[in-house]
């Protein structure tokens, strides 16, 4: 897993996991993800800034924390 800067994705989506009260949001890059295999993972509220990026293995594992603690 890293942070990076740099170019972006043209395309993010909100997470169904996300607090709808404008807090705790996420976004990812589907179709990066699909097209490269690299998971891209930002906040939401800050768009500009940095964001994650994770395997196919770290990104399961992200998903099944949210579940279960969602």
């Amino acid at each position: 897993m890293s942070s990076t800067h740099g170019p972006r994705p043209d395309q993010w989506v909100k997470s169904t996991y996300s607090d709808g009260n404008g807090g705790q949001c996420i976004e990812w890059a589907p179709e990066h993800a699909a097209a490269t295999g690299d998971y891209l993972v930002r906040d939401s509220k800050d768009p500009e800034g940095p964001h994650l990026s994770l395997t196919a293995n770290q990104w399961a594992g992200l998903v099944a924390f949210a579940r279960k603690n969602g």
